[in-house]
């Protein structure tokens, strides 16, 4: 294959974009679970007036699913990105 500098730029430029996605993503799967369980929570404690263990108790769930759920989506990452590898080699 020719590896010409614009494909290089090219290839360059799709890591970077890799790269934005995989924090973008990264962030969601901790923001997401934070805010919803902490407001849902703080929510819970104004209905039963036991302020702040269920706050606390959601902020802790919330800890648990989001490394869950970075834990998951960065061994797919790897995976996939080892696959690349392989094929690249390959070549």
């Amino acid at each position: 294959m020719d590896n010409s500098p614009k494909q290089s730029e090219i290839k360059e430029k799709n890591q970077s974009w890799s790269a934005l996605s995989l924090a973008w993503q990264l962030g969601y799967s901790i923001a997401i679970p934070i805010v919803v369980l902490a407001l849902g929570g703080r929510m819970l404690d104004k209905k039963f007036n036991t302020s702040p263990w269920l706050l606390l108790a959601g902020i802790l769930l919330s800890l648990v699913v989001s490394t869950f759920a970075v834990y998951f989506k960065t061994i797919k990452i790897l995976s996939e990105a080892g696959l690349e590898n392989k094929e690249n080699k390959k070549e």
